[in-house]
């Protein structure tokens, strides 16, 4: 399979980024994404790091997988949640380990940052395979829904 590496994505990654976005909207929502919106919210998160960053995998120095994380303050716990969202691995590439690289990277991220309280996620209702993953490895449901209103 060759090595696995994960690192901070780069200017040179918005593409692979960009792509990974509109292909996991389609996958689990059947929503098309608009190429240049994304390109400029990627850009926004890379050019303003205290908001968040992107990760990405690559096995043999080809990108195989993505995520971003996102920070929310928690005044219960006077601290900040790391959220991980816009996950994408390659269909080629997944069961192979590597989102448990991405996850792997960010916990010990985390687990660095003195304000950090813990890991969170969100994931489609019917995405059975991401929930299995995600309990393997070690995450737990919460109780809580989500709810949005977008403008």
């Amino acid at each position: 399979m060759g090595d696995l590496v994960v690192e901070g994505a780069t200017a040179a990654d918005i593409d692979f980024i960009v792509q990974c976005n509109r292909d996991m909207a389609g996958e689990t929502e059947d929503l098309g994404l608009d190429a240049d919106v994304l390109r400029g919210g990627i850009s926004y998160l890379m050019a303003h790091r205290g908001e968040g960053f992107y990760l990405v995998a690559r096995r043999d120095g080809v990108a195989v997988g993505t995520l971003m994380v996102t920070f929310e303050w928690s005044d219960w716990r006077n601290g900040r949640f790391w959220w991980i969202q816009s996950v994408y691995v390659l269909p080629a590439a997944r069961r192979q380990g590597v989102y448990r690289a991405l996850h792997e990277a960010v916990r010990q991220a985390a687990s660095r940052d003195a304000q950090a309280c813990g890991i969170r996620l969100y994931v489609e209702r019917e995405n059975v395979t991401a929930q299995q993953t995600y309990r393997e490895i070690g995450m737990q449901e919460t109780r809580y829904r989500l709810y949005e209103e977008e403008f």
